[in-house]
Formats: structure tokens, sequence, C-alpha cells
């Protein structure tokens, strides 16, 4: 719920655009457009539980903007789950896909559930129950929707399984892109699980070459042991990083030596968080934000970072993996500071774009190879730091700003282009 006087999160998503309009002068159509999902789809399904009993659930599809092509955006597990939430997420999208050069638009779903409290029995029939609510109003060619938090491969294999029976025989075998990371034997694509962590690492590579750094010689701390922050710790230790602090919803550990994140991955796997790990010292969460670090990579929930938080940030550069870690103070201050933020509508694009991949795949029933996958990513990865770079240069703006620039400059073409009908 948000506080009396404190902007919604989808508020503080459209302010972002906005700062970057401000910046190029846009059209107030433009502004007005942007600023309102397209589509609002709430759906209300009863599901039979294990015991025999009745229960509704309430599911969210938001579809904010497609006119650089079909809608996309994960579909999110989470009690905090919310509407003001997944408006926020949609719009993030919108900017994502049109930053990383992929023709989607942005969309989001989700249910105010926490998965852990139901039986794989359970979750499997509220699935298929909430993608039977949703019907028409996700397609392969229409809204695609993929994994998020609270959801995974096995979660897209339902949705996709549900959406084929519900469509007509002849469509069923055409329709595997309805959903994106799905499993390798439903349809999936190579690296895609890992595609998101991998697509941070990118950007901290990216990052490095701007400003004479190696990655065999920084520090890191992670917040969110997750898919994206557990990929992405794999991948830093692998690059020659040291990773001396990692938090999840258990606890905060620490280890100035740098943490073995294969024996934690193990322990996690074990006991469901990073909680009681013998290679590192448990601290409180605030210490998380004083560990001495060269970056640091928030890749759980939304406002993380905040302005009190920001102030005992020894970091020199913040990476987001999550989707709104940043308070807009803290943003400020970090920027006033000299510290870069590397946004997260760029530094976790790797998701989306290897999605666009598999969405490819599906489409021309080919698999392609894990280098094809992961050189076609690390080029639009690539190709979009260096665009936004060029824009901060030009404009003598933040990076979110000129990463905001770039999306909005891609997506306005095309309205001047196609017109608004009628």
């Amino acid at each position: 719920m948000t506080a009396v006087g404190q902007r919604s999160l989808h508020q503080a998503a459209v302010a972002q655009f906005q700062r970057a309009a401000d910046l190029i002068n846009l059209e107030p159509r433009y502004r007005e457009i942007l600023s309102f999902p397209k589509n609002e789809i709430i759906v209300n399904f009863p599901v039979t539980l294990d015991d025999g009993s009745m229960k509704v659930f309430t599911g969210y599809r938001i579809q904010h903007n497609n006119i650089l092509g079909p809608y996309k955006g994960g579909l999110r597990f989470h009690p905090d789950v919310d509407l003001d939430e997944v408006r926020a997420l949609a719009a993030w999208m919108t900017f994502k896909t049109a930053l990383g050069g992929i023709p989607f638009g942005g969309a989001k779903g989700g249910l105010t559930i926490d998965p852990h409290d139901y039986s794989t029995s359970e979750m499997r029939r509220i699935v298929r129950r909430f993608t039977h609510a949703l019907g028409s109003n996700i397609g392969p060619d229409h809204d695609i929707p993929a994994p998020d938090m609270g959801t995974s491969s096995e979660t897209m294999d339902w949705v996709m399984d549900t959406y084929a029976n519900i469509s007509p025989p002849g469509f069923r075998q055409s329709v595997k892109g309805v959903v994106t990371g799905k499993s390798l034997s439903c349809g999936g694509s190579i690296g895609r699980e890992e595609a998101t962590g991998r697509g941070v690492l990118y950007s901290l590579r990216h990052w490095c070459g701007e400003n004479d750094a190696r990655l065999d010689q920084l520090s890191v701390s992670v917040q969110g042991f997750g898919n994206v922050g557990g990929h992405f710790a794999d991948l830093a230790v692998e690059a020659g990083c040291v990773v001396k602090a990692i938090a999840d919803h258990t606890g905060t550990i620490v280890n100035e030596d740098g943490i073995d994140v294969g024996k934690l991955r193990a322990w996690v796997a074990e006991h469901g968080g990073v909680q009681g790990f013998h290679g590192a010292e448990a601290v409180d969460t605030e210490e998380l934000f004083k560990v001495e670090t060269d970056v640091f990579v928030p890749a759980a929930l939304e406002n993380q970072l905040t302005l009190d938080r920001a102030k005992v940030l020894p970091a020199r550069v913040v990476v987001e993996a999550a989707n709104g870690p940043t308070t807009p103070d803290a943003d400020d201050y970090l920027y006033d500071s000299g510290v870069d933020v590397v946004p997260d509508i760029l530094a976790n694009a790797g998701g989306v774009i290897v999605s666009y991949f598999e969405w490819l795949q599906n489409k021309s029933a080919r698999a392609w190879s894990f280098d094809d996958v992961d050189g076609r990513l690390r080029d639009l990865m690539w190709k979009a730091h260096d665009k936004v770079v060029d824009t901060v240069r030009e404009h003598d703006c933040t990076r979110r700003d000129a990463a905001y620039i770039v999306a909005l400059d891609r997506i306005i073409d095309v309205y001047n282009r196609r017109g608004i009908f009628p």
C-alpha cells in the first residue's frame, strides 16, 4: 500500500519517462499515450484445492503498449502483487523492449499469491485456470507472457499446454510461442534461464570498458539470490569478480575474502535461503549496503535502494538487475555523488532479448545453439549500451534519462510514421 503523499510505483515509472521526455521536448500527445496502459485485464477464477475446498483467485494482465510489436512481459506470482505494481512493470517493459531494439511492446501480469503456500498439483490447476481465464487476451502474435518472480519454466509449460488445448486443433502445434521461458523439451531456448543474469554481466563488462576497469579486479554485493541474482553471481565469479555479500529474503551474509557461490547455491537448494550458510558471516540487512565493494547489484524487489541506503553505499557503480530497485531521491543522490547507475531497462534486458530469440525459434521450428543465442544477446546488449553512452554525451544527462530517450526515439518514430488511428 502506498503511504499518504508517496507516489505509487506506476506514478514513479511515468515520472521516469517524463524526465527524458522533457529533455527531447516530446509532444504532449505522445506523453499522454505512454502515461496509460492500453488495456487492463482483471480476471477472477475459482480453483479446487487439494482438500476439496474452493478458492477464488484474482489475476492481472496489463498491456501497456504494442506500437512496436506484440505485448511482452512476465507473469509474477507474489504476495505483494497488485494492480499498481503490474502497471509499472508493464510500462517498464515497453521502454525495455524499445531500448533493446526488439519488435515487442510492453505488458505484465500476475497473481497475488505465495506459490509456496500451494502444492504442485494446486499450482498447476491455478495456472491452467488463470490461462483459461485470460483466453484470447494472450497469444503468440498478440501478448506473450514469460517467467518472473514466483514463476518458472514449468509454469510456462503449463500455460503453453493450456493455451494449445483451448486453441482449434489445426493450430495446436503452432502456438508454442504464446509464452517464452519454457523448458527446452517444450520449445524453450538454450540460454534463456540465465539470460537476465548474463545480460547484467554484459552490462558490467561494458561499464568496465568505459572506465578502464577489469572484471577480475572488482568486488561485488548482490541483493537477491533468485534466478537473476544467482545466475549473475555464478557468472561474476567465473569472470573473476569477488562476491563479498549476498542477501535474500532469509538473511544477509558477508565474506570479505569472497563467498563460494557454488557451495551457496547448493545450500540454498537444500535449505531455501542463504541464512545459516557456513561459508560467510550473518549480518543485519542494513549492513549489506555498507560492505566495501566496487559494484552493487540489486536483484530483488522494487524500491530497495532508498536515499538512506544510498548515502552509506560505497560502490562505484549500481547495476540494476531488478525492476525499479532505486527510489527517485536515491537516484538523484547517486548521480550527484558520482556513482554510476546502469538502469534496469538496460541492465536486465537480457531476459526479454533471449525471449525474443525463443519466439523466433518457435516461429521457424528451429533450435539455435548456445553460441548463436549468446552471441546475438551480447551484440544487442552492446548496441544498446553504446547508444545510451552516446546519448548521455549528447544530452549531458543520466544513464537512466539517456536509456529512456533512446527508447522514446524508437517508439515515437513509429508513431510518426503510422499515425494515430483513426
